[in-house]
């Protein structure tokens, strides 16, 4: 077996040494933040507060070695979930997080269980909870930096850097990024894999590691690895070395694990078996060295570590992946115990880590004395990652310029028959004339662009490509899309993945943030399949990222798609995630107002939200809208509609039947014909009927519970009126309407599986037609005049 020849130092002997000392300062400091929050903070109810000291120990020396050594000022770091102390001791020993957040991790204010870029006190690139988002996440924002650079001519030179765990690797929805086209050929992306061959509970059997290695290799990634010491390099070059490796390399991982927590005298025999060579080779290293010769491993080893860096920029860039070999709990003593992963070091063994690190007991939290080597490291990292010459340079001012370029209106066809999904499609050629806007919208989908009506927009601003790809279609061929694609183009096409897309619109909602870059990213999906990409979504959310996601067709109104492509609970997602704006527009102009409105949430960077219209296929009749829009005028239907809701049918401009009882019809989205017409057959039989139109039952419900009683939609003198609510949603999205007043409610929705069919035979089957309606209508008002009758 051929020995690998060691790569060449980048750092001096005297800088290695220094850099040796602060890894074992980060390594007590983050072992001692987790303490602390377990033994020495008081915890009233007696519960584990918990946190990661043998996954954060298994990621120090790399994380010592990019930090200190490294990275360049605008990178960008994923940092592995359980390995946020060591980041935390990192940012404190910079000058960048006060000493007083040290002991409050998981508390309330304090450091958060996981990097959090909104809740962390001090700056985190990437929000890594949820494991197998966060490997990803720099792939997509890689893919924003790239795109800005092309369109705006942005220093492509930010690389983007994330730490993974070895478990995460069997999430899918790394595989999904990995084999996307549009992620291909990233040259600024970076992945590290902490390898230490355990996951939650168990050390992984195999972690097929050669195969992962292969799958990168095959997907056009650069593949490294930092798998033996230096130490262990050297023995492998001895007479017998090549012998030695093979042993090492061929142990399955429990056998390893359990090697390097025995005492050297048991190792000896084990390690050797009955091979001559190996016991000639290790027979001048005494017991005592032996377990920790064993554990020299690439991970742990900064001068290793140091060059594969160095590797991993050189020419030609291309996306890379280094497999870091570690043991997780790297320095303490639970390294390598099968069920480390949430084990906690005892009081006796802190003391003891303590003396044996040189930490003075009354100085637990020191950092290095300005004067030391590692204080001026310290230092001049600090300059150089977060000095003055970091700091944005034109970012609030090209923020400003785009928001002032984005309307309140736009003239798009809003008469006839028309659907929301074609209204947004029209929209976006409308918004594609509007200078200083156009060039920052960058529009995504997953391989559902005609469907979703984004083919006008795509032929008028072409596909995003990285260079220039030639068009095989004949110029006299007709064709619904053209797929120009080429670095100016500014429509993204996925693959079938929504965790892809909604990776994607997090990322590129996060440009000004990780960019220093305004882009006002724009994604279409079926609505049905938001769940699929839910995750990511949250992510999305959870990060801040602003962006604006169409979700066409939806509900039962697809007839014809069948039962497994009809949304229900998207309506709900919609009123219930954080973070985040929601509308169902009826009519073509609320659908422009309220695209209008996300675009303006995205560059709202402190208080804005993301955005979720769900839309529809079916044309519905604009002339439907011609009496609100005439009662209230153009601008303020449009505060209304923003604000939640209108009165589309006042029973005020109807008083044939004065003293009549009051019902509130309440509806949201396609289903609007069948309310209008339920109305006006039961205003014709003696009901005084009001149509309330909800685009927003999400801002509607928002105002409610800050305080508003809505009384500009609902008077008092209609307090006690009860209400129908009529959705192509699960009934429960518009249920809560009654307790404004406390009046009753009868909600129709679609609350089990739907089938194939035409959209008249779902609506009859689900109430949701106009008879259906009628009767509903009629069964609230009775209960109203007879209290006992019941529904």
């Amino acid at each position: 077996m051929s020995v690998d020849t060691p790569l060449a130092p980048v750092v001096s002997a005297d800088e290695l040494a220094t850099l040796e000392r602060v890894q074992q300062r980060i390594l007590w400091l983050s072992t001692c933040i987790v303490h602390h929050a377990n033994y020495v903070r008081p915890n009233h109810d007696g519960t584990k507060v918990g946190g990661h000291q043998a996954s954060s120990a298994s990621m120090i020396s790399i994380l010592t070695a990019l930090y200190f050594h490294y990275l360049r000022p605008g990178d960008r770091v994923a940092v592995k979930p359980h390995a946020s102390p060591v980041f935390h001791a990192i940012q404190y020993l910079l000058g960048q997080l006060p000493e007083h957040y040290l002991p409050t991790l998981r508390s309330f204010g304090g450091l958060q269980a996981y990097p959090s870029r909104t809740k962390d006190p001090d700056h985190v690139d990437f929000s890594t909870g949820s494991v197998g988002l966060g490997a990803v996440a720099p792939a997509f924002a890689a893919l924003a930096g790239r795109y800005a650079a092309a369109h705006f001519g942005a220093p492509d030179t930010r690389r983007f850097v994330a730490l993974v765990g070895d478990a995460e690797l069997d999430e899918g929805n790394v595989w999904e990024a990995i084999l996307d086209p549009a992620l291909a050929g990233l040259e600024h992306l970076l992945w590290i894999v902490d390898l230490n061959r355990q996951s939650l509970d168990r050390v992984v059997p195999g972690i097929r590691a050669a195969h992962l290695k292969r799958l990168f290799a095959e997907s056009g990634w650069r593949v490294l690895e930092a798998k033996y010491g230096r130490r262990l390099q050297a023995l492998f070059a001895r007479e017998g070395g090549a012998a030695l490796r093979q042993r090492i390399d061929e142990m399955r991982n429990e056998e390893y694990q359990a090697l390097i927590r025995l005492p050297g005298a048991e190792l000896r025999p084990r390690l050797l078996g009955d091979d001559p060579a190996l016991a000639t080779l290790l027979a001048d290293i005494p017991d005592a060295e032996l377990p920790q010769i064993l554990a020299n491993l690439g991970g742990h080893d900064l001068e290793e570590l140091l060059a594969t860096l160095a590797q991993a920029d050189e020419a030609p860039r291309r996306p890379t992946i280094i497999f870091a070999y570690t043991i997780k709990g790297w320095g303490l003593p639970i390294a390598g115990h099968p069920l480390n992963h949430s084990q906690l070091l005892t009081t006796e063994q802190i003391e003891t880590l303590r003396e044996d690190l040189g930490i003075k007991a009354e100085a637990l939290w020191a950092g290095f004395e300005p004067a030391s080597p590692e204080g001026q490291l310290c230092a001049a990292v600090a300059q150089r990652l977060y000095g003055p010459h970091a700091a944005s340079s034109g970012a609030r001012e090209r923020l400003t310029a785009v928001a002032a370029t984005i309307p309140d209106d736009l003239e798009v066809l809003a008469t006839g028959q028309t659907s929301t999904q074609e209204s947004f499609g029209r929209a976006l050629m409308r918004l594609s004339e509007v200078p200083g806007l156009r060039e920052r919208i960058v529009t995504t989908s997953p391989d559902v662009s005609v469907s979703t009506n984004l083919s006008g927009w795509i032929n008028k601003t072409g596909v995003y490509a990285p260079t220039e790809e030639p068009d095989f279609e004949s110029a006299e061929v007709y064709r619904l899309l053209r797929w120009k694609r080429g670095p100016s183009g500014q429509h993204i096409e996925l693959g079938i993945s929504e965790m892809n897309l909604f990776m994607l619109l997090g990322m590129f909602g996060l440009s000004h943030e990780l960019l220093d870059e305004i882009l006002l990213p724009i994604g279409t999906v079926y609505d049905p399949f938001v769940c699929r990409g839910l995750d990511a979504l949250i992510y999305g959310l959870y990060t801040g990222a602003k962006f604006v996601v169409a979700g066409t067709p939806s509900g039962i109104t697809l007839a014809p798609e069948g039962g497994a492509h009809q949304s229900t609970v998207t309506p709900s997602l919609g009123i219930e995630l954080p973070n985040l704006h929601s509308f169902e527009p009826c009519f073509a102009v609320e659908l422009v107002w309220t695209l209008l409105e996300g675009l303006k949430q995205c560059c709202d960077r402190e208080q804005g939200r993301a955005t979720y219209l769900r839309l529809s296929t079916r044309p519905l009749d604009q002339g439907l809208l011609e009496p609100a829009l005439q009662r209230l005028g153009r601008a303020e239907l449009r505060r209304q509609v923003l604000a939640g809701g209108y009165r589309l049918i006042d029973r005020r401009d109807h008083a044939d039947h004065p003293e009549a009882p009051v019902l509130q019809l309440a509806a949201a989205g396609a289903v609007m014909p069948e309310v209008v017409a339920a109305a006006d057959y039961l205003r014709r039989e003696g009901v005084a009927v009001n149509v309330l139109n909800l685009p927003s039952p999400r801002r509607l419900y928002e105002a409610w519970r800050a305080g508003d009683d809505l009384t500009w939609l609902i008077p008092p003198d209609e307090a006690t009126a009860p209400f129908v609510t009529v959705h192509d949603a699960a009934s429960h999205a518009l249920a809560w309407l009654g307790s404004i007043y406390g009046a009753p409610v009868l909600a129709l929705g679609v609350d089990a599986f739907g089938q194939s069919g035409t959209r008249d035979e779902l609506y009859r089957a689900f109430g949701l037609d106009v008879e259906g309606i009628i009767k509903a209508g009629f069964a609230a008002v009775d209960r109203m005049l007879v209290p006992t009758a019941g529904w």
